[in-house]
């Protein structure tokens, strides 16, 4: 074991798809005597550009053969890098063969994603499936006793400091942590194409699921201060946090990942102004207006209270008007698809309040999956990426709703699609005036709404709850008529929810009986 030992590094090989900083690299290997071997297009940058090196095929004694497909695939390159080199069996099989030891293996990889993201036809991206470069990576990385693999440009900054700091040696301990991260590199590489491939032949579950994704921060806990917790970005690029630039503010922790994302994904189902206010995963102020600031306030008055310490999500660009219309309430997160400079210089006078611009919205209706951890696996599904069908409503009831009611119906099964289940929501105008979530009876559920609608007509003194003469939205089917009637008891003129209960035939009477206009739309929208 060659446990702390410094290695010189008197042989590189360099083969790089990425060229970022390669002529640095090449310059200070060069500087610090070390023969560089090469292929392709590095080859001809680093000659461009002075930097001594030979290519492959002349170490070798073997040409590039099938057009590139064949090139470092050869025993003068594994042996050379694979050789252990206090194993005298290793060394005098190099001697007989006239291998000479590798050092150093800098490979970055085909850009085989950046090519199917672009959308290119099959065959160029099979070409782009790189087959020698994880190979050099993976035998480099099996001999990180004596060979380090650099697999970033990235990384090129470590290297040649610890070059500096050793006379032109590597330690063991980087040695190690760039094996780690070369197994890692080889491994997402393989799940991009893997993917590709299932996606190829329309399996959207494979039977063998792989996962790739990149750290993006390690995060100061979890849920909770003694868990421990980080954010990594991998699947489909969707706009949200994983796109997010943080303009301003603290930190974000583990929850405010969570919930703004609950937030902006509710904000993105809305083609007219609106904002989301989300506490816990769930939102306690969804509103639409002719403006972001008109929403702001008709979001705000759904629960003030519970406004305290949210997430804002809006699908505008932030204006210095909403941050002045903030004022001194405390929120911990606004995410937005941009920001004027108006509104960045307003809002830095929050320091502690964190911005988040996205660059744009999420289409709601995208395909993609949603993964949850279970104990010793996962579960794996679709999005609920079902927005609300007009013409598949079917009304149940005596009584039609009007255009209006129909408007708010859409609205609220809209929201009640990212509140926790069981969930009801209470709208009025485009706004939300009470939420029910999570609770195990959707009767309290209905309850709940309505106690809050009652709070925050109290608070904003109004006469009367403002959920009277609102519609109810319900994610699931009524049981039984008792939910029903308390959507009833808090005011409510019309109701939507995707029946299939074994029981409709009797809510649809009490809804009658009651003189409310009802709505099936034929699907649910569990949210656990």
């Amino acid at each position: 074991m060659a446990d702390a030992k410094l290695v010189p590094i008197n042989r590189a090989l360099v083969s790089v798809s990425d060229k970022t900083g390669l002529l640095e690299l090449g310059r200070a290997l060069a500087a610090l005597g070390v023969e560089i071997l090469s292929t392709g297009g590095s080859a001809k940058a680093l000659a461009a550009a002075g930097v001594p090196v030979t290519e492959v095929s002349a170490h070798t004694g073997f040409p590039e053969i099938m057009d590139g497909r064949v090139k470092t695939l050869h025993p003068g390159i594994h042996g050379g890098i694979l050789a252990r080199r206090d194993e005298p069996e290793h060394v005098a099989a190099m001697e007989r063969h006239g291998i000479r030891p590798i050092d150093l293996v800098v490979v970055n990889l085909y850009p085989f994603r950046e090519t199917v993201a672009r959308g290119a036809g099959e065959a160029e991206c099979v070409e782009n499936i790189d087959i020698g470069g994880p190979a050099m990576i993976r035998a480099a990385a099996k001999n990180h006793d004596f060979v380090a693999v650099v697999t970033a440009p990235a990384q090129y900054a470590d290297l040649l400091a610890e070059l500096a700091a050793h006379g032109g040696a590597t330690s063991f301990a980087l040695r190690r942590r760039l094996a780690a991260a070369a197994y890692a590199h080889t491994a997402a590489y393989d799940a991009a194409v893997a993917a590709w491939m299932a996606e190829r032949e329309g399996d959207t579950f494979p039977a063998t699921l792989v996962l790739a994704a990149e750290r993006r921060q390690v995060l100061r806990y979890g849920e909770n201060p003694h868990q421990q917790a980080a954010f990594y970005a991998g699947g489909a690029r969707r706009a949200g946090v994983a796109t997010a630039v943080q303009v301003q503010g603290k930190e974000l922790s583990f929850n405010n990942f969570n919930d703004t994302d609950a937030a902006f994904e509710l904000a993105a189902e809305f083609a007219d102004p609106a904002v989301v206010i989300v506490k816990h995963a769930n939102p306690c102020g969804v509103a639409t207006g002719g403006t972001i600031l008109e929403a702001w306030g008709r979001a705000l008055a759904c629960d003030p209270v519970s406004a305290f310490g949210g997430i804002v999500a809006i699908n505008r660009p932030l204006e210095a008007a909403l941050v002045e219309a903030i004022g001194k309430l405390f929120l911990e997160v606004i995410v937005a698809p941009d920001a004027t400079e108006e509104a960045k210089a307003a809002l830095a006078r929050k320091a502690n309040l964190r911005l988040l611009l996205t660059g744009g919205m999420p289409d709601p209706a995208a395909a993609g999956m949603t993964l949850r951890s279970l104990a010793g696996g996962y579960l794996l599904q679709t999005r609920d990426a079902r927005p609300v069908m007009p013409a598949e409503l079917k009304v149940v009831t005596k009584r039609t709703p009007t255009a209006q009611e129909m408007a708010d119906l859409v609205f609220a099964f809209t929201v009640a699609k990212h509140v926790k289940s069981n969930a009801i929501v209470y709208a009025r105008g485009g706004a939300t005036v009470g939420i029910g979530a999570g609770q195990m009876s959707r009767v309290d559920s209905a309850r709940m709404a309505a106690w809050k609608a009652e709070e925050s007509g109290r608070i904003a003194g109004l006469p009367e709850s403002p959920a009277k003469g609102s519609v109810a939205a319900s994610d699931a089917f009524f049981p039984f008529a008792d939910g029903l009637l308390a959507t009833v008891a808090a005011g409510c003129t019309a109701v939507i929810q995707p029946g299939g209960s074994m029981r409709d035939a009797d809510v649809i009477a009490a809804a009658d009986e009651q003189g409310l206009a009802m709505v099936l739309t034929g699907h649910r929208h569990f949210r656990h």
